[in-house]
């Protein structure tokens, strides 16, 4: 039996040590956004499938039986991909999903994608986009005249405007980090997404101590059918009984009807699964 596990995600990286020391084999896909990522243990594939059918095609040639999406929490359309290959090869899958933030204060201002986002910092002065490079266009036409500083790993591909800033840097960021660039740059506004863990929460903290305003991208929907785990450990057992089920078995289960979720050990069911 292999594993495939999608995703350049820090839980993606974790649970491939955590398998490392199993009779699992296992590989893992990057989506190959990154010019350097930090690449996990064991086997690696970097670039795309071809969208799902590419994707079922490579899990039935490369015999893999389950499958793990770690992939980040705003990746939809890898993660629907994901689904749709993995019903038609008949492949068992769980998606591996860090918890989201709570506004413990109910101070953040919430939206439903990027061009919320963009439309409700325009009232800022001083803005910290932390939003990620791909979706830097959304933001360039509402807060072209504003001050803004960008956050991203890797250079933008597109121009920004003259008054933006662009600082290159990788996390994760400690709390005392974030306030010394709030307090730098003097940022009023704070744009992020819901990515969740606590690896990307220091910027979070630092602006509620110093008052800045948040706003937060809510999370895009995840694929309907897909049950979930919300931690590495939680995955790495869930690996470990779905290597016992046999191929048949999988095949029977997926004679039921495709609107029905396919029932999976370890894992929180799509009705039962936190919203975001």
């Amino acid at each position: 039996m292999t594993v495939l596990i999608l995703g350049g995600t820090g839980e993606a990286r974790s649970l491939a040590a955590a398998l490392d020391d199993t009779h699992i084999a296992f590989e893992s896909s990057l989506a190959g956004r990154v010019r350097n990522p930090r690449l996990p243990v064991g086997p690696v594939r970097i670039g795309g499938f071809g969208g799902a059918e590419g994707l079922a095609r490579y899990l039935t040639e490369r015999d893999i039986r389950a499958v793990v999406d770690a992939t980040h929490p705003f990746a939809a359309g890898i993660s629907a991909n994901a689904a749709a290959a993995c019903a038609a090869a008949h492949v068992l899958l769980v998606r591996l999903q860090r918890p989201g933030w709570h506004d413990e204060h109910r101070r953040w201002t919430w939206v439903d994608d990027h061009d919320g986002a963009a439309r409700a910092a325009a009232t800022g002065r001083r803005i910290f986009l932390s939003t990620g490079r791909q979706t830097l266009g959304r933001f360039v036409g509402p807060l072209d005249a504003h001050d803004v500083l960008v956050r991203v790993v890797d250079p933008p591909t597109i121009e920004v405007p003259q008054a933006w800033s662009v600082l290159l840097g990788r996390g994760p960021y400690t709390a005392s980090d974030e306030r010394k660039l709030l307090l730098d740059h003097r940022i009023d506004t704070l744009v992020t997404k819901d990515s969740g863990g606590s690896l990307t929460r220091g910027k979070l903290d630092a602006a509620d101590e110093l008052g800045v305003r948040v706003i937060v991208v809510r999370r895009p929907p995840a694929p309907r059918g897909v049950a979930t785990v919300e931690s590495v450990a939680a995955a790495r057992e869930w690996v470990l009984r779905v290597a016992e089920v046999r191929p048949a078995d999988l095949r029977n289960a997926d004679r039921r009807p495709s609107s029905s979720p396919r029932a999976v050990p370890g894992a929180i069911a799509p009705s039962a699964a936190p919203r975001a």
